[in-house]
Order: C-alpha cells, then sequence, then structure tokens
C-alpha cells in the first residue's frame, strides 16, 4: 500500500467525492486540522484512516500526516475536491519507478473558475522566486505531490504553515534531489478555501512560502 495524507479543515461537502475516487491500491490518511462541520467523522465512515493534527496549520497537518504513514512512499493531495484522486499515479508512478525523487502535480485548471486570480498571482510570484532561488524551472507549487516518507522526514522541515510546499521544494534542491513536475487537472473546489479564498489569505501564503524560500 502508498499512504495519502489528505490536509482536512472542514471539507465534508469534498470528502465523500474525494475518498470515493482513491485507488484501491492507496491508503488515504486524513488529517484532521480542527474542522468543526464532522470531516473526521465522514472520513471514519467512508473507510480512512484519520488522524488529529492539534496544531493549525497546513504545514503541521501535512507533518502529522507523514509521521502517521508508515509506507515507504507517500503522496500528499488537498482534500478540497480540486484535485482527482484517480491521477496520484502521475506523481507517484516516477518515484516508485526511480526516475526522480520528489514529483509535483502542475496544476492546468479544467475551468477558469477553477484557478482565481488570487490564486494565479500568487503561483506566478512564488514559481518565479523558487527558480530564482533553486535554479529549477517549476511552474507551479501545486498540492500533489510524492517522494519518499522517510527522506521527506530527513529533510527537516520546520515550516507549520502555509510555506510548507516550497520549504519542501527548496530543501529538496538544496539536498540534490532530481525534482520532476507534471500536469494533473484542477478542478473547481468543494466549499472555500482556507487559505487563497481571499486577498488577506493570499498574502499570508505568499508571506509564508517567500518566507521559506528565503531560508
Amino acid at each position: 500500500m502508498i499512504d495519502v495524507i489528505l490536509p482536512c479543515l472542514d471539507e465534508a461537502e469534498a470528502l465523500p467525492w474525494v475518498l470515493s475516487r482513491m485507488p484501491e491500491h492507496l491508503s488515504a490518511i486524513v488529517v484532521d486540522n480542527g474542522s468543526t462541520d464532522g470531516s473526521d467523522r465522514i472520513a471514519e465512515q467512508l473507510g480512512a484512516r484519520v488522524v488529529h493534527a492539534e496544531q493549525r496549520g497546513y504545514g503541521a497537518a501535512c507533518h502529522a500526516g507523514l509521521l502517521a504513514a508508515t509506507a515507504p512512499v507517500v503522496a500528499v493531495m488537498d482534500a478540497d475536491g480540486s484535485l482527482d484522486p484517480q491521477q496520484l499515479h502521475r506523481v507517484l508512478d516516477p518515484v516508485l519507478d526511480g526516475e526522480c525523487d520528489l514529483m509535483l502535480g502542475c496544476r492546468r485548471p479544467t475551468t477558469r473558475g477553477a484557478f482565481p486570480w488570487q490564486l494565479r498571482f500568487a503561483n506566478q510570484v512564488l514559481a518565479g522566486r523558487i527558480r530564482r532561488r533553486t535554479g529549477l524551472g517549476l511552474r507551479d507549487l501545486g498540492p500533489m505531490r510524492a517522494a519518499n516518507r522517510e527522506r521527506l522526514l530527513a529533510l527537516g522541515l520546520t515550516d507549520r504553515r502555509s510555506g510548507y510546499p516550497a520549504e519542501t521544494v527548496v530543501r529538496a534542491a538544496d539536498a540534490g534531489w532530481r525534482i520532476g513536475q507534471v500536469w494533473v487537472d484542477y478542478l473547481p473546489r468543494r466549499g472555500l478555501s482556507k487559505v487563497t479564498g481571499t486577498p488577506l489569505g493570499v498574502w499570508r501564503a505568499v508571506r509564508d512560502m517567500s518566507a521559506a524560500i528565503a531560508r
């Protein structure tokens, strides 16, 4: 089995669709980050393993999922319905085949509404800073990725907020990892984004990720 870490905060609307699309050979770990809408109960009823991350923040949820996982290779993806679990093989296969050490999913919106202006802006800014910092020609710091679990833990990631994905790429690049990127569909999310759903949320995400890139 391969563990799929799903950071979750109030995703009751999306979880049934997400978990129903999870391939049978993948094991879902839903990391509840303080939901008040019963997301944890829904996930358990649908057969997912539920882990509770007491510290708030995307990075805190990802780290709790890594600690709870047991599979040698893990994937991470959002639980909001914006990504299709049926496409996880696109990031997992290159890692399993030994072709790369970290594979990222580059979001390709299926509709214009799936990628709102504030998210496109943040993505362009951060991708440019990553390119300057690492020399990698990345187009996106999307929320679907795969890597070896033990090697991820060995990177010693410290960000527990929105900067976690950027810190993952920077630390991996500094460690000489082979990093790749592949297209994945990006769907309209179900419910309001907790991070980039507002201009203030975008500003906070850019701030956190910029700090992680600069470390």
